[in-house]
């Protein structure tokens, strides 16, 4: 069940324990999903820590989802989950569960794709005759996690493993 959900770009300082305890009692919370990445190495240490931390003083278990699962999981609609890889490039999930790297020119176009990606990198994908769906065609990303913690794996304390952006080739 979702309780409460705030989004806001990243490079902002936030106080994260301030905004959990505005969305909801942490002494409420059954579990901590983190996102895994790929993504930005600042951002998934900050946001793994910070959910390991709170999953640790609350003796709850902590899980596991994948960047490209959640954003593929907004979509309404069967779509490719994106997330901005820098320098036009894209980290893509297909249909199939196919996770790929490289230039949009690469990505399928028989379904659309949703993902956040900087300005440039949208157009370079829209470019390619890519459609991506729009924030009023898709679930909000509490909705979709919601959905996906059902079958995330749960995490050790000590077994986080993160994907960050620069190492792709190293991707499990």
């Amino acid at each position: 069940m979702v309780v409460g959900e705030e989004v806001w770009e990243s490079g902002h300082d936030q106080d994260l324990g301030l905004r959990v305890g505005a969305l909801a009692d942490p002494r409420e919370l059954t579990a901590v999903a983190v996102a895994l990445g790929p993504g930005s190495f600042t951002g998934l240490r900050l946001g793994v820590s910070y959910g390991l931390g709170l999953a640790m003083g609350r003796g709850i278990p902590l899980l596991g989802l994948g960047t490209l699962e959640v954003q593929r999981a907004r979509a309404r609609v069967p779509a490719v989950g994106l997330a901005d890889a820098g320098r036009g490039r894209v980290y893509w999930l297909d249909l199939d569960g196919n996770l790929a790297h490289g230039e949009p020119s690469g990505l399928p176009r028989n379904v659309p794709a949703v993902g956040w990606l900087r300005p440039a990198t949208a157009d370079l994908v829209r470019r390619e005759g890519v459609g991506l769906l729009g924030e009023e065609q898709l679930d909000t990303f509490g909705t979709a996690a919601s959905e996906l913690v059902v079958g995330a794996r749960s995490l050790g304390y000590d077994t986080v493993e993160v994907r960050y952006m620069h190492s792709f080739g190293g991707l499990r």
